[in-house]
């Protein structure tokens, strides 16, 4: 069983090939735990999502210094439980704000790519947007979880779903506070 992959392994791979493999291996995951109603293909889609995410949270954390980590971890559950909370107290806001959560998303995800590739620099400001955006995905997709038939194949759905908007999250709070503490 692997514990571990070395990050030099990972970093060692030909950024485009592992791009390409990332995004793929992702977007057929969500394809295949949003669209199936068999718990067994929901859960092949839900490793096929956590797997790569797994490759990139194993390559930015190795980069931070442990405490940083940890202080990431503590914010990141805290908020999480908070928009648990929030999503189990008002389903019906975050049902209605899901669009504008999905727009917001995309939109952020072109300027990213913009700022990256074109311009060549980050804004912090758009670390910030994005966790507030992934703080409505987690009252969303909890109120939705609460909300939808108690199937084997919605719980993996829901927990799909929830685990990238956690690890969104995270990676964006270990980011905001590793800025911080520069």
């Amino acid at each position: 069983m692997v514990k571990n992959i070395p990050v030099e392994v990972i970093a060692g791979v030909n950024p485009w090939v592992f791009l390409v493999g990332y995004f793929a291996s992702c977007f057929l995951g969500v394809y295949l735990f949003n669209s199936s109603k068999s718990a067994l293909v929901s859960f092949l889609g839900y490793n096929l999502v956590v797997v790569p995410f797994g490759f990139i949270i194993n390559v930015v954390v190795a980069r931070y210094d442990t405490s940083l980590v940890l202080e990431a971890m503590r914010i990141t559950g805290t908020v999480t439980l908070g928009m648990m909370v929030l999503g189990s107290m008002f389903p019906a806001f975050f049902r209605r704000i899901a669009g504008a959560l999905t727009a917001a998303l995309v939109l952020v995800i072109i300027v990213e790519l913009v700022d990256v590739f074109v311009l060549h620099k980050q804004h912090g400001i758009i670390d910030w947007i994005v966790v507030f955006i992934f703080c409505g995905y987690v009252g969303y997709d909890w109120g939705r979880a609460n909300n939808i038939p108690k199937t084997l194949d919605n719980a993996v759905d829901s927990a799909a779903a929830l685990y990238m908007d956690i690890i969104n999250l995270f990676l964006r709070i270990l980011r905001i506070l590793g800025r911080r503490r520069r």
